[in-house]
């Protein structure tokens, strides 16, 4: 099965996680989904959102998917918006511009833009606005974290960077530089000022809470990576904690949140969450 899962994230475009929907187990039918809510002009601006069938209030929870910051779709993540809404989450996973149109800033513009909207949505479908957690795996574990860190993309929209109440980061890229050819250079490298887009250049006193997830198997974004930003975050005077998975793959996180039993990403992440108040 591991295998095969892998085999299905290599798959061109979407259909890898399109696939991985199709198997990931539903771990609660209730979870009702609204679909394409807009958060501005353009198709890629728009999110979904999954509602828990238990009375609200609920704490709020923004996935942001991942791919290179040049590929992939809220609709190839229907498995975590149900996982976490399971878990007693109003969540909400996010389309936003994709690279070469959304080349940094644009899409932390619109990771800015769809939380604002989130926020606005929330209260009518149950959410707690007092109550924001980030998540995000790969390119969108950078999108959660630098959302939380550069704030100006937040203050942007109006938004109290003192609102977020943690973050989880699976698998991201914090401590980048100098770009590699590729991926990189197409998404920060018309940056103004480089050394502003790496998160561990924007750690501060005020950073939320944040929990960084690695996995030592990780050849795409190394494990350095969650171990530079949690040390950095930690001697700004900030709480991180680390979870390393021996053995994992850049995926298998990905992947443990449709498969909770592959590794403990979910109960991390919620327990982590529940320490900083998602739970009431």
């Amino acid at each position: 099965m591991a295998r095969i899962l892998f085999l299905l994230l290599l798959l061109p475009g979407c259909s890898g996680l399109t696939l991985l929907n199709a198997v990931a187990p539903n771990p609660d039918r209730t979870v009702s989904r609204v679909s394409d809510l807009s958060y501005g002009e353009g198709d890629r601006r728009a999110y979904d959102l999954y509602v828990p069938s238990a009375p609200g209030p609920h704490p709020i929870l923004v996935f942001f998917h991942g791919g290179s910051w040049a590929s992939g779709d809220k609709d190839g993540y229907v498995f975590a918006g149900r996982r976490f809404a399971a878990e007693g989450f109003l969540t909400a996973v996010p389309n936003y511009t994709l690279v070469p149109d959304g080349a940094y800033p644009v899409f932390m513009q619109d990771a800015a833009a769809a939380l604002a909207a989130v926020l606005r949505e929330a209260p009518t479908r149950g959410g707690d606005p007092a109550r924001v957690f980030l998540v995000g795996h790969s390119a969108g574990a950078y999108i959660a974290v630098q959302l939380a860190l550069a704030t100006e993309f937040l203050e942007a929209e109006d938004i109290d960077p003192a609102r977020i109440g943690a973050v989880a980061g699976l698998s991201g890229p914090y401590d980048f530089l100098p770009l590699d050819p590729g991926a990189a250079q197409a998404a920060f490298g018309r940056a103004p000022d480089l050394e502003a887009t790496q998160p561990v250049a924007r750690v501060g006193a005020k950073a939320p809470p944040m929990l960084l997830l690695t996995g030592t198997g990780d050849k795409t974004v190394r494990p350095r990576n969650s171990a530079v930003l949690a040390e950095a975050l930690r001697a700004a005077g900030a709480e991180a904690a680390l979870r390393t998975y021996d053995g994992a793959s850049h995926t298998d996180t990905i992947i443990a949140v449709a498969f909770p039993r592959r590794l403990p990403v979910v109960r991390d992440v919620t327990e982590f969450f529940a320490s900083k108040g998602s739970q009431l």
